[in-house]
């Protein structure tokens, strides 16, 4: 189909004629999906005996925030990805910088509420172990913070999924395995244990790929992406793709990309695994033994 013929939309209704059966039964499923989910949302919030369950704790999703539009928009799609999923329980957003609202409002928002933070960040480091920190001792609300989302194999799969989408072959040769590598482009960070994460997540998803993965750094640490690539080369591997290791689109995933000798997976995004692994990080905190009262950081 070419684009000077356009499908035809026969869900609205011809100019002067009666609506069509497919609007009135797109209308009614979209009503009946909403009247579901709110079903679901209120039964969720009643245990078998008729008593009303107390709300679940708020999910706050931590956010870095970014000068880039698009950013905000992922991060918010993310958001109602995460609520699709679990209808009955309230997720909100903050951010550490740049965007609104800020974290120290939106915990405000809670008043002496419960919350799980659960950081869109991917390793630790300063954000992890300073700046949250520190907004959650000086909030009201009772609060667990969850541990950042990487290392971990949600991660890994969104990694390797958006890798494929920019056109990496599932099934190569040997020669053209021994070709390839990948650069796994992240953040960067002065904390070591920032580092030990990325190397992390980059032996696993070298383990799923089959082929050498290198950590590389937008800052704050080397190498940088092309250095990773330089080095490849030398060592024979000519096909290097760069595996986008980014919440949301920005400055850093720019630049990385920019570097790449090949295909480049766009960052992690509102992918479906990145709402599962959102979930998970929530689920984990309040399994965790520590007191709800105290900003302890789940393990990973």
């Amino acid at each position: 189909m070419t684009a000077s013929n356009p499908p035809r939309d026969d869900s609205h209704a011809r100019p002067g004629g009666p609506p069509l059966l497919g609007a009135h039964l797109d209308s009614t499923a979209q009503l009946m999906n909403r009247i579901t989910s709110q079903l679901d949302s209120q039964l969720g919030l009643v245990s078998r005996n008729g008593a009303r369950r107390p709300a679940p704790p708020t999910l706050v999703l931590v956010a870095h925030g970014s000068r880039d539009p698009r950013a905000l928009a992922t991060v918010r799609t993310l958001v109602e990805r995460v609520g699709e999923l679990r209808p009955h329980l309230p997720v909100r957003l903050g951010h550490i910088e740049l965007n609104e609202p800020p974290l120290p409002d939106a915990l405000a928002s809670l008043g002496a509420g419960r919350a799980v933070l659960v950081p869109l960040l991917l390793s630790r480091g300063h954000h992890v172990k300073r700046d949250i920190p520190e907004a959650v001792a000086a909030a009201r609300a009772h609060i667990r913070v969850a541990a950042p989302l990487g290392p971990h194999p949600l991660l890994v799969e969104t990694l390797y999924a958006r890798l494929v989408e920019a056109g990496w072959r599932t099934a190569q040769s040997d020669a053209q395995r021994r070709a390839s590598a990948v650069v796994l482009a992240a953040a960067g960070s002065r904390d070591p244990d920032s580092a030990v994460d990325t190397r992390r997540t980059a032996q696993l998803l070298a383990e799923r790929l089959g082929v050498p993965v290198v950590p590389a750094y937008a800052s704050a640490a080397s190498p940088t992406v092309r250095a990773a690539v330089r080095a490849l080369a030398a060592r024979g591997r000519h096909r290097v793709a760069v595996a986008s290791c980014f919440a949301a689109p920005g400055r850093f995933a720019t630049e990385c990309a920019g570097a790449a000798p090949w295909i480049v997976g766009a960052p992690l995004g509102a992918h479906p695994a990145m709402a599962r692994l959102v979930l998970h990080r929530y689920d984990q905190a309040l399994a965790a033994s520590e007191p709800a009262a105290e900003p302890a950081l789940a393990s990973a």
